[in-house]
């Protein structure tokens, strides 16, 4: 790998090789995990490359195949299983500056991969009322590109389900790692090849996403005696067609009362919560139908004073792996899992796991509509202890009928999200022949015996049935 000739053939393009910039640049949110933490620490690239256009990604790709450097894609860092690491070294190729918002019109918006997602929506909105269908919790900082990449749903999936859905990702395009890398437009059942793919089967330089109608959503927090209780009346309200949420996450104390510290105030002690951000016009009917469920609605931001409101974090910021994040501020033990409770039985999975591990694991859910029932995942908080004692609590899990997409692990298909078949590693020989794009993230890849074929539950399926 000679990163000298690669730079010289580079000349023109944004280069960082200072090593502590580099170091800072190849790394993203894998320490939620201490078990990621131990694996990736050392982790660096050789350099940072910020091509401008895709020009400027067609040249870098071509020269680092001309040289055998690897490729790992970053957006903003924001993803929490080292998708944006370089395992090999190699170019950290930062895509923040393709951060064009260039089109927008009824229902759709085309960007380039770096745009952050809170950019993209003031965008759409001041344009025409529009904003994207669903975001994670780090709306504020993550790049549209790394969320398709990355990530897997979030704020708004109560309505629209996840990035594994038909119609939540409309066109793609993306550049082959080719000696002349090719641009390639992808639509329909393509886009599964790409989607959730960490970069390995090509670099997205533009993006084309749905919009929904957008809204000044208000965040409501409603308590409950019993976790139980904060669960049931989550389904409950996800079920409710004419009353619009976007976001619906029952929390089991103590956690709110220990990890949301500005907005410890309204709980009372030992009080479960629901965060919820629901449409302006459906607030009359939400707070009837809540006091219809014996909710205690504890903060309520169109009613709240402006001494209330300052300084709270918006509700979605409470939820999904935010949640995780403010637990590891307070308590450095904390770490997390991802679950799903199967429809129709979630709210009788939910209760048998809730009880199982008491001081050690507690709920967190997230509504969501999965393959067009409303169930819900979970991210419940763990306090770590060793690493055989979290294999164990994920071995619980599954054997009680609720699958882990397990965020201990780098690797695609190992974390349960990607299920690799012959028509993904057919695409994957097609757009990066030497194996130079992240690698060391999809065992397929790496490992030709590998069994793609058991019977592990995966978010985003194989598209081995449509092929």
């Amino acid at each position: 790998m000679d990163i000298a000739a690669l730079k010289r053939d580079l000349d023109g393009i944004r280069i960082e090789d200072n090593d502590k910039i580099v170091q800072q640049k190849s790394r993203d949110f894998y320490w939620y995990s201490p078990v990621l933490k131990r694996q990736l620490d050392h982790v660096t690239g050789d350099l940072v490359v910020s091509p401008k256009n895709e020009a400027e990604v067609i040249h870098i790709l071509s020269a680092c195949f001309r040289h055998g450097v690897p490729v790992t894609p970053r957006g903003t860092g924001t993803g929490n299983y080292g998708q944006a690491m370089p395992l090999s070294g190699g170019v950290v190729l930062s895509l923040a500056e393709m951060n064009q918002v260039t089109a927008i019109s009824p229902g759709r918006v085309v960007t380039g991969p770096g745009a952050i997602l809170a950019d993209i929506d003031r965008a759409t909105r001041a344009h025409s009322g529009q904003e994207l269908r669903i975001h994670p919790s780090t709306y504020n900082t993550a790049s549209v590109g790394g969320f398709i990449a990355g990530g897997s749903g979030g704020v708004g999936s109560i309505n629209f389900g996840g990035l594994r859905d038909f119609g939540n990702v409309l066109r793609l395009r993306v550049v082959t790692m080719e000696a002349e890398p090719r641009a390639l437009e992808l639509t329909g059942e393509d886009l599964h090849k790409v989607t959730h793919a960490y970069g390995t089967n090509g670099i997205i330089t533009e993006v084309e996403m749905p919009l929904t109608a957008a809204y000044d959503w208000v965040d409501v927090i409603v308590g409950f005696e019993s976790f139980m209780g904060a669960a049931r009346y989550g389904n409950a309200l996800a079920c409710q067609d004419g009353i619009l949420t976007k976001l619906v996450t029952p929390l089991a104390a103590p956690a709110p009362q220990l990890y949301f510290k500005r907005h410890q105030k309204f709980f009372g002690e030992g009080q479960s919560i629901v965060a919820v951000m629901v449409a302006p016009h459906a607030l009359d009917a939400f707070l009837a139908f809540t006091r219809r469920e014996g909710g205690a609605v504890v903060y309520n931001a169109a009613m709240a004073s402006d001494d209330d409101r300052k300084g709270l974090p918006p509700a979605y910021e409470l939820a999904w792996n935010h949640t995780t994040l403010r637990a590891l501020r307070v308590d450095p033990s904390i770490t997390y899992l991802q679950s799903l409770y199967p429809f129709p039985d979630q709210l009788a999975l939910v209760e048998k796991m809730d009880g199982m591990f008491p001081g050690e694991v507690f709920s967190h859910l997230e509504f969501v509509r999965f393959d067009g029932n409303i169930t819900c995942f979970g991210l419940p908080l763990v306090k770590f202890t060793t690493e055989e004692r979290l294999d164990e609590i994920i071995r619980i899990f599954e054997e009680n009928g609720c699958p882990i997409f397990n965020p201990h692990r780098y690797t695609l298909e190992e974390g349960g999200m990607k299920q690799t078949d012959d028509i993904q590693l057919a695409f994957k020989r097609e757009a990066d022949p030497q194996g130079l794009l992240n690698p060391g993230k999809m065992i397929a890849w790496e490992n030709p015996d590998y069994d793609y074929r058991s019977g592990k539950t995966f978010l985003f399926k194989g598209l081995q049935q449509v092929g």
